[in-house]
């Protein structure tokens, strides 16, 4: 016999949205943790680099309750919390795991997403520019985490932790995923895909350079018909 609608409804509140409460709240307090960590490695980078040029800045500010921006040098890694909580699709090979198995509950997290954009395109208002996503770090309802990222980061963290996130584990994860920016260059575009301009689209990126600008564009080269690396984990 089917349970009644009200009971059901009273059993999912009790129990799933519960649930996600719980995991919001471990997502939340593991961003306000990186926002220490990433202030502490922008401290200690920019005292060391002061030293070596003052034209390299690193530098970190807090742009609301969800968002962090980290300069180094050329580059801005944005760390973004998003505030809803998520669930796998079932082909997902976190389903095929003991521990998910063990209880369903355990699949469902919260995501801190980081965006690797150029520091020029904050510098100059250049609104068109481009991000890619480098890395998402989950979370679930008993804090335990997994990333998902380019290698070498992306090798480290595949399945769910065996213990809760720590500060150690942020600090690795951040600094991994800075190298990978700062080892991720700008490439120049074919010059056929640039060669015409209009009067109006000089007049406007002498103004505000709006041009789009990114590391990867995705422009086609002559002899190849696919398009520029996308940022695929």
């Amino acid at each position: 016999m089917s349970m009644p609608a009200r009971e059901q409804i009273l059993k999912l509140l009790k129990e799933k949205s519960v649930m996600k409460q719980d995991v919001y709240k471990h997502t939340h307090n593991v961003f306000e943790d990186l926002k220490k960590v990433v202030k502490d490695i922008s401290d200690d980078l920019r005292q060391e680099v002061s030293g070596i040029d003052k034209r390299v800045s690193v530098d970190c500010r807090f742009t609301g309750d969800f968002e962090i921006e980290f300069k180094v040098a050329g580059d801005v890694l944005v760390f973004y919390m998003h505030t809803n909580v998520f669930e796998f699709d079932k082909s997902h090979v976190m389903f095929k795991t003991g521990y998910v198995k063990e209880n369903i509950y355990n699949s469902y997290c919260g995501i801190i997403y980081v965006y690797n954009f150029l520091a020029d395109s904050f510098k100059f208002n250049r609104f068109s520019d481009l991000g890619y996503l480098i890395g998402r770090i989950f979370i679930n309802r008993e804090c335990r985490f997994f990333v998902e990222a380019k290698p070498p980061l992306g090798y480290k963290h595949t399945s769910f932790s065996p213990t809760p996130i720590t500060s150690d584990n942020l600090k690795e994860i951040v600094n991994d995923l800075t190298i990978y920016a700062l080892n991720f260059d700008l490439y120049t575009p074919p010059s056929d895909a640039v060669r015409e301009i209009s009067v109006n689209e000089i007049q406007e990126r002498i103004q505000s350079d709006k041009l789009k600008t990114g590391k990867r564009l995705g422009f086609r080269s002559l002899n190849d018909s696919s398009s520029g690396e996308e940022i695929n984990f």
